[in-house]
Parts: C-alpha cells; structure tokens; sequence
C-alpha cells in the first residue's frame, strides 16, 4: 500500500518520539532493547517502542489537527515510483524542531517506569530509587518546588494557500490570485442552492400564504382609514424621511414584509401600499 502524506509525516515523527524514548532509557540507565510489549527488530529497540505508545495519541492530535485546519505543501514531499510519499530535506527538518516537545512528553513515563522496575529489586535501606534526571523532580522536591509537567504546545505549522500552495497569512484560505475565481465559485454555488431552496414545496407555502394574507388585506382596506393629512406627498416629505433612521427589521416586523422588502422602502425605492402609511408614520416619531 502507497504511503501518503499524512503517513509520511506520522512516520517521521514517530521516528523523532522513538529517539527520544531510546534516549530517555539509556540516561536512566536503561536497555533500549529490553522490551515488554514489542519485539526487537533489526532497526527498533522493543523498549522505546513500549514507552513510545502513551505519546503517540498526541502526536496523531497533532498531525490530525494540522489536516484539519492546514494544507501541506505540494513541495514539501517528493513521490517514489511505487507511489510511496516521501519529505523533502527542508520540511524534515521543520519537523524535527518539535523533537523536544515528544522527549519531555516521554521523560516522566520513562522514569514512572524506572521506578517500577526498581520497586521489585532488593537494594540498601539508605536507597531513595532511581535518579530523575530528565525531569528533575527530586530536585525540586528538596528545594521545596511543587513539580508540574510542562504542558507544551506543539508549534503551529505554516499556513498556505489551499490553491496553490504559497504561504499565506493567518486568516486566510487562499491567496489574492486564487481567491478571486473560489469566490465566484462560491457564489455560483449559493445562487444554485437559492434557487434550489426558493422552488422547494416549503417556500412556495410560504409564499403563497403571504400573497393570500396580503389580498385579503388589501380588499378589506379603504383610502378613508387614512388620515387627512397623510397622502403620498406627505409620505415622501415627512415619514420616508424619518424611516431612514428605523431599523430595517423594525420596519419589516411592523408592516409584515421582508427585510429586503423593508430595505427598498427605507431607500425609497419602492412606495408601499398606503394602508401602511399610518404604521410607518408612527414608527418614525421620536418616543
């Protein structure tokens, strides 16, 4: 099976976490070789393959977060003939800067288990255990420091255009160069999808129960309801005036029209129907 980026990515730093595992045993005084859950390979020590393991859940965190929310870079792998991925000089050496994070991550486990091991073997009154000596807590504890575990944040990649790959800055998707045509296409799409949803069976329910409610309104009103002073010049000198400082859903809730709907009344561009007049001169006074 062809290895992938992200593989190849996890692959190298479960490389750099193993290091710092096979370095952690050999400081305690250790065998890197002497294992408990893995077996012992031409290449692999079964012991830092075993204190490897609790690490490896934040490392796949950390590789899964960067799909996630990042895009790798096209020149960061270079491909074999049988397919597999591979990284190129400069980006391992980007991810070898996060070597020391995994080596604190495995110094506690590491000497956790020192002190296991140490617990079953007969020695002096006077012995205290193991030395720490990755994490210096015994030091600490007689210089009267409460030891907490460094909490380490895992550095954050570069961001990069989902495009074409050039580094971007934070914020962003995509650069100015391929913005431009993933913008249109995003309009595109939410004009489909409008048009999809304005035929759906619901809106036309809706649309259809609006029309109804706004004839029958319309039939039951009379242009005596309307106040003597209030006419269509008055409406344009005195009430459109004022609206321009309402709300626009303010107006739509108050004459039960659609915010678009409202927004061309409060522009004037569109002169609603005169039993609204009234309603719209109220809404406009100062309270």
């Amino acid at each position: 099976m062809a290895t992938g980026p992200a593989n190849a990515v996890l692959n190298y730093l479960y490389a750099l976490s193993e290091s710092a595992a096979r370095v952690a045993i050999s400081t305690l005084g250790m065998d890197p070789g002497l294992g408990v859950l893995h077996a012992d390979g031409t290449v692999l020590d079964s012991f830092a393959c075993d204190l490897q393991e609790p690490i490896r859940v934040k490392i796949d965190a950390y590789v899964l977060d960067w799909i996630l929310h990042e895009t790798f870079r096209r020149d960061w792998f270079f491909e074999e003939r049988n397919g597999n991925c591979r990284l190129m000089g400069s980006f391992a050496a980007r991810l070898s800067e996060t070597a020391p994070i995994w080596a604190r991550a495995v110094a506690p486990i590491a000497e956790w288990v020192a002190r296991k091991f140490s617990a079953n073997i007969s020695k002096p009154n006077r012995y205290v255990g193991p030395a720490t000596r990755l994490t210096q807590t015994r030091k600490r504890i007689v210089k009267g420091v409460v030891y907490h575990p460094p909490v380490d944040k895992c550095p954050v990649p570069g961001k990069v255009c989902r495009g074409c790959g050039k580094p971007i800055t934070r914020g962003s998707q995509n650069c100015a160069a391929c913005a431009v045509p993933v913008s249109r296409e995003n309009i595109r799409k939410a004009a489909r999808e409008g048009r999809v949803a304005a035929q759906s069976s619901e809106a036309q329910a809706r649309r259809s129960a609006s029309k109804r409610r706004h004839d029958a309104a319309r039939a039951s009103w009379r242009k005596s309801m309307l106040p003597i002073w209030l006419n269509e010049k008055a409406y344009n000198d005195q009430v459109l005036r004022r609206l321009s400082k309402i709300s626009i859903p303010a107006i739509a809730s108050a004459i039960g029209v659609s915010q678009p709907y409202a927004a061309d009344i409060r522009r004037g561009r569109r002169l609603p129907h005169p039993r609204h007049w009234e309603v719209l001169a109220e809404l406009g006074l100062p309270r």
